[in-house]
């Protein structure tokens, strides 16, 4: 498995050291309301908006898991509490009670 992960990172890398190549040529980067422009090789914008799409999407994704971390943090709260309550039930019963012992007359 480790052996496949690493060929299909090589076979990335390759792709995308073939792309960089292919398209240095510079391209004019602004941001409209602002008069600036950036010149950028066209691998760059494209790879950097990749990066961009990428930690957004991330972003995204670990606000909407928020909920469901939050109940598991409950939940092992709430197992924690259950645990210790059965451990002092068990040890409650597992001590000797004084027995009522009927004397014969």
């Amino acid at each position: 498995m480790r052996f496949f992960r690493w060929m299909v990172l090589a076979l990335v890398a390759v792709v995308l050291i073939l792309f960089a190549v292919s398209n240095r040529e510079t391209v004019s980067v602004g941001l409209w309301p602002l008069p600036a422009f950036v010149e950028l090789p066209l691998y760059l914008v494209v790879l950097g908006m990749l990066i961009l799409g990428f930690i957004l999407g991330e972003l995204v994704a670990w606000i909407g898991g928020s909920r469901w971390r939050r109940e598991a943090r409950r939940s092992r709260r709430r197992i924690a509490t259950l645990e210790r309550e059965l451990d002092a039930e068990r040890v409650q019963h597992s001590e000797p009670r004084a027995s009522v012992v009927a004397i014969p007359r």
